[in-house]
């Protein structure tokens, strides 16, 4: 796979491009709240057309990323092994202190710490790729080492 190109899951890649389709469908709305604002009249001291003119910006500069990431991703189907990869979900138990949690492994662009999705460039994400069930693998994040247990590896 080409080194210039994001690795990414088919289900990020399907949420980009419906997270870009909901955001061109909001934009029409979005000018017509700026119209409604501007229409208000002295722009200088217009708190609604400053915030309108924010949010549309906002809208747009999310949208131009959005449009920019399948330009230069490329779907990833894992393999069906017990092998770490984007796609796969991992257990894993921290060593200190024995607590366990489960990640999805994702491409870059799709990370969601909230739910629990981590990418291979994080300090977890890249010390748990290409190992397996069962391995135990050293972290090194910014400021601490720590060791963790891959308990399991599923699609």
């Amino acid at each position: 796979m080409d080194e210039h190109f994001n690795k990414i899951t088919k289900a990020g890649y399907e949420h980009i491009k419906s997270e870009i389709r909901d955001l061109e469908e909001a934009r029409p709305n979005k000018i017509k709240i700026l119209a409604a604002a501007r229409a208000l009249g002295d722009l200088s001291e217009n708190a609604e057309y400053s915030a309108a003119k924010r949010d549309l910006r906002h809208l747009e500069s999310r949208m131009r990323f959005l449009k920019k990431q399948p330009q230069y991703a490329k779907i990833y189907t894992p393999t069906d092994n017990d092998t770490v990869e984007i796609g796969k979900t991992v257990t894993l138990e921290f060593m200190d202190d024995h607590s366990t949690d489960t990640y999805e492994i994702v491409g870059t662009p799709e990370v969601d710490i909230e739910h629990n999705k981590i990418s291979i460039a994080s300090p977890i994400g890249a010390a748990l790729l290409n190992h397996h069930s069962g391995d135990a693998v050293q972290v090194s994040a910014p400021g601490l080492t720590y060791q963790i247990k891959i308990i399991k590896v599923t699609k």
